[in-house]
């Protein structure tokens, strides 16, 4: 608590006082540009990772960066409820203009997916949002040929998991409405935390590719 409490201090007397004038502007509203969709992982950081200020990014986090699909939302299953309503808010009323789905290495979530069921009813709620995820095991587990290539299949879970997300942002109809229009933009970010490399998802490509 020392440690957070020296950190609150140090923002009021150093970080504020820099960006104070940008705050005074804030103090009646935010205007974002980007919803920023990324994993709750305590290694992600997206204001750091994009450079960006307050009041730049709307950000969402959770467990492996999951994206209900639309039909969820009208079930009303709680624990989706959350990510579902940021989504909502953030393009219907803050008319964010791009959407950002950002994945990471080492992810404990998507390697969570692999779990026993023996384990993960040891974590039943968390059971229930990794079966969101489920078609991406299946996606990985098809194109991975080699079952024991643990290393492989981490990435190529973590990236396929991004595309999966992409898809399941295309199911709620306001989102597709506004993207038909251009009016906004859905972008896939994988992180890479060793090295802080970041990859753009080339849809017409189907590929990663080094953005820094």
């Amino acid at each position: 608590m020392n440690k957070l409490i020296a950190g609150l201090v140090k923002f009021r007397t150093q970080d504020y006082e820099e960006h104070k004038n940008l705050f005074c502007r804030l103090k009646r509203g935010q205007q974002p540009h980007t919803l920023f969709i990324g994993c709750s992982d305590s290694r992600v950081v997206p204001e750091l990772i994009t450079k960006s200020l307050p009041g730049e990014l709307f950000v969402v986090r959770n467990i492996a960066n999951i994206v209900p699909q639309y039909h969820h939302v009208l079930e009303q299953e709680a624990p989706m409820s959350a990510t579902t309503a940021c989504i909502e808010y953030a393009v219907n009323v803050l008319k964010v203009e791009q959407i950002i789905i950002c994945g990471h290495s080492n992810c404990g979530g998507c390697s969570s997916i692999y779990l026993s069921d023996e384990e993960l009813n040891q974590l039943p709620v968390t059971k229930k949002w990794l079966e969101l995820a489920q078609t991406v095991k299946t996606r990985v587990l098809d194109e991975l040929g080699d079952p024991d290539d643990i290393m492989k299949r981490e990435w190529l879970t973590e990236q396929i998991n991004i595309v999966e997300q992409i898809k399941h942002l295309l199911t709620y109809p306001f989102i597709v409405e506004k993207y038909n229009k251009r009016e906004i933009d859905i972008i896939g970010m994988y992180y890479t935390i060793e090295t802080g490399e970041v990859f753009i998802y080339n849809a017409s490509k189907g590929v990663f590719e080094l953005a820094n």
